[in-house]
């Protein structure tokens, strides 16, 4: 039985608690989309009330745990969706920004942090400033959806919160490594870190070809989701044990497997699969804010009112250390890749390669931290040097930036006025032409009347895509789509209608309404 927390004299249990934490947690996404800022700034908002909650509950979690929970399904989530021709034609900004801007900022923030705490040593500021350095994918994301920026820079955004969280983890296990060790050379930590790249990237290829052969043998929705999540752990804790980095082999792994996703997965199991993987990504937020929240209040109340005070100012510098280090190494690339252009020496494909100024402001401002930060954190052993002052930090940072930046980053792209060519639009569209050609080819010589039904909804899909001036439909809305919409509506009400009437019971009722489900799904309901 789940252990009694008594709150204003009412016993709530810890399963009420999770009840009611998580619909606090859509309530919250509700609001954000309404007002449209990204939901983890209300998440952390939320986490931090928790902490002052009078008896709330106060959870723990292993920290050998945090990473494997927290970020192997949700980078995956993100890595699977990712374009990996994208992700190469805009190689330059997003290594720039992996390597450099990461690098940088950890520098930057281990500087800051020893000045701050003298006695503070250099791994553990080393590790705060690995921890805070990778932005989030997810409150980027949120608001990048709202509106319409450049395809190109939403692109080079997304790879770099794909791939930044893996030199950031490398610094970080490097600097814990030397907590534990206290005398590490880089002559020790050289060639390890070189074999765990290479290694990471071949275990993520391997495990991408070979574990999608053995999960065509799941058939069932429920089985294969189960079998989704535990491969995705088992490829982190397998990359783990080798030593290698399970964020750059699951990333790898996620990628290789989408390549082959669309053949070897069938779209009855495809369907519920996206939608099961969208509420855990959005669960494991709501969990990390809520964690740390709660791990918050033990730290503030051990802490006298002066410590507290020069926590909350070392938070504040930090903070400002991180949104710095960012601004000043985007402008620095972008006026070295405009003076290498103009000198000459470097002719890009693309003129817009490289970012106006304006551009370049809503890359710096996209640096909203996020789970990754909290599960790092999370993950620091029990007994780390100045760990309280570093689960703080963090919490501090990834609440700062979701508010001051997540807050004003929309307003900040409407007021510049970025505007986007949609070549996404213009691909789907041709994309979408090719498909409908090939598949009246593929039924042209059949006779049966099904297959003219089909062949006249075909040919007048074709007859649009002709009269676009782009070579393609525009609209993902077919012209029958409507109509099969109105007929399934009507259909559905007399289905309920004969189950209302007892002509029909409701085994075959569920059987009808399936099939009718399918039917609307294909015709965008």
């Amino acid at each position: 039985m789940a252990p009694l927390i008594p709150v204003s004299g009412i016993i709530v249990s810890t399963f009420e608690w999770i009840i009611v934490l998580l619909l606090g947690a859509v309530g919250l996404s509700a609001l954000a989309r309404r007002i449209k800022v990204p939901y983890p700034t209300f998440l952390a908002i939320g986490g931090a009330l928790i902490a002052f909650v009078p008896s709330s509950p106060s959870w723990t979690l292993e920290p050998d745990l945090a990473l494997a929970l927290f970020v192997a399904p949700v980078l995956l989530d993100a890595a699977f969706d990712t374009s990996l021709r994208d992700l190469r034609n805009n190689w330059v900004p997003v290594s720039t920004l992996v390597v450099a801007a990461v690098g940088l900022t950890t520098a930057g923030v281990a500087f800051v942090a020893h000045r701050l705490m003298p006695d503070m040593p250099w791994a553990a500021a080393v590790a705060l400033g690995a921890i805070v350095a990778p932005p989030d994918a997810a409150a980027a994301v949120a608001i990048l959806s709202q509106v319409k920026l450049p395809h190109r820079m939403v692109k080079v955004l997304e790879g770099e919160s794909l791939l930044n969280d893996a030199s950031a983890l490398l610094i970080y296990r490097i600097a814990v490594g030397a907590v534990a060790a206290e005398h590490l050379t880089w002559s020790q930590v050289a060639p390890t870190m070189a074999l765990a790249l290479v290694g990471s990237v071949v275990a993520g290829l391997l495990a991408g070809r070979i574990i999608p052969l053995l999960m065509e043998r799941v058939r069932e929705a429920p089985s294969a989701i189960i079998v989704q999540f535990a491969t995705t752990f088992m490829v982190w804790i397998g990359a783990e044990h080798l030593g290698l980095s399970g964020i750059l082999t699951i990333v790898v792994y996620a990628m290789t497997m989408a390549r082959s996703a669309g053949l070897r997965m069938p779209a009855r199991l495809r369907v519920p699969s996206y939608a099961v993987w969208e509420t855990m990504v959005f669960v494991l937020n709501v969990l990390a804010f809520m964690l740390i929240g709660m791990q918050m209040r033990p730290i503030w109340t051990r802490l006298d009112a002066d410590v507290r005070w020069e926590y909350c100012v070392a938070a504040a510098w930090i903070l400002l250390t991180v949104v710095l280090v960012r601004l000043l190494w985007v402008t620095f690339y972008r006026t070295i890749l405009r003076m290498l252009v103009a000198q000459g020496f470097y002719h890009p494909k693309d003129p817009r390669a490289v970012a106006s100024p304006k551009g370049g402001l809503i890359i710096s401002w996209c640096g909203m931290r996020g789970l990754v930060t909290l599960a790092t954190a999370f993950a620091l052993p029990e007994n780390f040097p100045y760990r309280d002052f570093i689960v703080f930090i963090a919490f501090a940072v990834v609440l700062g930036s979701l508010v001051i930046q997540g807050l004003t980053l929309r307003p900040l792209i409407l007021a510049f006025g970025l505007k986007d060519d949609d070549p996404v639009g213009t691909e789907v569209a041709h994309a979408r032409a090719v498909a409908y050609r090939a598949a009246l080819d593929a039924i042209e010589s059949d006779p049966s009347e099904e297959a003219e039904i089909l062949r006249l909804e075909y040919r007048a899909i074709l007859m649009q895509a002709e009269s676009d001036p782009r070579g393609g439909i525009a609209n993902g809305e077919l012209p029958a789509d409507p109509l099969r919409r109105r007929a399934i509506e009507a259909a559905r009400k007399s289905i309920i209608a004969l189950r209302a009437t007892e002509v029909i019971g409701d085994d075959a009722f569920h059987r009808i309404e399936e099939e009718l489900d399918r039917a609307e799904l294909s015709a965008g309901g």
